[in-house]
């Protein structure tokens, strides 16, 4: 007995309309508990959707660059005993009789309205390419047209599979949600059995002769597509288009592998992989439209190296947390012009105004103060006085917040992660240590949410008993700026008089320089020493 179940998107927290990023399955496929559905993307964190069943995925209700929430369905699958059942069938088909009249009847055949799905709050969106005409033949999930508005992309899916009988919009029409796009006539009826069967003939030639090719392929080195002209458009998803936006990657030197001249990912990471190694040579568009390193980026190759050789070797893999930070730092390293600035903070007196504040309060059981709590009270102060530093940039605009979420990087035994504390400018110095300790003991135990690690403005980046003088902190983007921390220590201070022992803490301000120049970042790194020096000045 079968039944159809709904997979759906589970709790991720306070995140909604988090991008698809990768999808895994598709109509047919055989899935089993756990398997990976499709990947999702926040600002902060990635993350695969598992399989809550097994069986045959009946129906795929998302596509690359949809945008999902907690409880939206991903897949229809059957489970089951029978679930499996037309699989067998499908890969060795049995011959049928020359003329079946009853077959087209059995298979329900219909004209089907294929309609402009939900897209939000927009109406009147412009068509910019159609995929399709009368005659063609589609399948559930291929592309029918583009739409695009004035802030994304989108491409429109068939619901169904068959013959396109009407087209009944075109290149400039303007649609809205329900707008009937195409009419498909589905069944047996709606494609001869013959043809078919000629294409399968005349496919299984060329895939013998498939890996061959493919073979020949990777050993030459992979020609650069020629450069569209100017003012032509380049077909990719909005997904795809993102991910060349943050690779840096000019889409018109792309070459297109998809169906109707489409870019696919894989066609991007091609092209990123012929330029990295020399096969291809070709400019490299920054995040703002520019080149990179003049317009090759002119690497070596990653050495090889067989390290067992020289003696014996462990082979360990990296951890999620470590592949996922390593990409992003790689590309923040790469893509943000930052600056590290250098200040000493005297805080002599707060060190002891918070061991004292942890001796009148050691009986009460509450959380001990720690200088991460100063520390973030005094950053929010130094955001209000400085707006540049609570911002981020998009494209050609500079998006200042309101809000004050303060990120800390979190040492745990799978690398480090960045928890978030909310609203740091509305909690006293007590809550800001008890929530940050709280915080700290979940990542280390591997129990942080997305929403935990989303949406802060400015992260401190503390290496606090370990040790160290100064570093130089990578800028988590999309903020413009981290201030690293190093070990305080005492340092004869001269008071105009003569040298005194001071505590010494060590400030590490990393900045974007395209929002923060030099003198600003100094200004920044100069307040927050003054507020740690004398802490009364957060209450001015």
């Amino acid at each position: 007995m079968s039944q159809i179940i709904e997979v759906k998107v589970p709790d991720i927290g306070d995140f909604s309309d988090v991008p698809v990023i990768d999808l895994f399955v598709k109509v047919g496929d055989c899935i089993k508990v756990d398997d990976a559905i499709a990947t999702l993307e926040s600002d902060k964190a990635t993350m695969d959707v598992p399989s809550t069943v097994a069986g045959v995925v009946k129906e795929v209700m998302v596509q690359l660059g949809s945008r999902v929430s907690e409880g939206v369905v991903l897949i229809k699958v059957e489970s089951g005993a029978t679930a499996a059942a037309p699989a067998p069938q499908a890969a060795v088909p049995a011959p049928a009789p020359a003329a079946t009249p009853a077959a087209t009847p059995a298979a329900g055949g219909g004209v089907v309205e294929v309609k402009v799905p939900d897209i939000g709050d927009f109406s009147d969106v412009p068509v910019i390419d159609l995929f399709v005409k009368v005659g063609d033949s589609i399948k559930v999930d291929d592309a029918i047209a583009t739409l695009e508005s004035d802030k994304a992309t989108m491409d429109v899916p068939s619901t169904v599979a068959g013959v396109i009988k009407e087209v009944l919009v075109q290149l400039g029409s303007k649609v809205g949600e329900g707008t009937v796009l195409i009419k498909v006539e589905t069944g047996a009826s709606a494609a001869p059995v013959a043809p078919v069967a000629q294409a399968t003939a005349q496919a299984a030639p060329a895939a013998i002769s498939a890996p061959v090719s493919a073979s020949t392929a990777s050993i030459a080195p992979a020609p650069l597509a020629p450069a569209l002209p100017a003012g032509s458009k380049v077909h990719a998803s909005p997904s795809v288009r993102a991910y060349a936006r943050e690779l840096g990657v000019d889409l018109s030197k792309v070459s297109a592998s998809g169906p109707k001249n489409r870019i696919v990912k894989e066609d991007l990471i091609k092209y990123v992989k012929g330029v990295m190694s020399g096969a291809i040579s070709g400019p490299v568009a920054s995040a703002t439209g520019g080149v990179v390193g003049g317009g090759v980026l002119d690497l070596l190759p990653w050495p090889k190296v067989d390290f067992a050789k020289f003696g014996e070797i462990e082979v360990k893999p990296l951890s999620r947390i470590k592949k996922i930070s390593g990409q992003n730092l790689s590309r923040n390293w790469v893509m943000i012009p930052a600056v590290t600035y250098h200040e000493d903070a005297d805080i002599t007196d707060i060190e002891a105004f918070r061991v004292l504040l942890n001796k009148e309060n050691e009986k009460g059981g509450g959380a001990k103060l720690t200088m991460l709590a100063f520390l973030m009270k005094a950053c929010v102060k130094g955001l209000q006085k400085f707006p540049e530093f609570n911002s981020s940039l998009d494209g050609d605009n500079l998006v200042l917040k309101k809000y004050f979420n303060i990120g800390f990087a979190a040492d745990t035994p799978n690398g480090l992660v960045v928890p978030v504390v909310k609203n740091v400018d509305k909690k006293s110095v007590f809550e800001l240590a008890q929530e940050s300790g709280d915080l700290a003991k979940q990542a280390r135990d591997g129990k942080l949410k997305p929403a935990d690690m989303s949406g802060a403005c400015f992260t401190i980046s503390s290496l606090g008993g370990i040790g160290g003088t100064y570093f130089a902190p990578i800028v988590n983007a999309p903020e413009v700026a981290i201030l690293g921390v190093n070990k305080s220590a005492m340092k004869p201070v001269w008071d105009g008089k003569a040298f005194v022992p001071r505590l010494v803490l060590p400030l590490s301000l990393t900045a974007d320089h395209r929002v923060i120049d030099g003198a600003l970042a100094t200004r920044f790194n100069v307040y927050i020493a003054q507020l740690l020096a004398d802490f009364r000045r957060v209450a001015l």
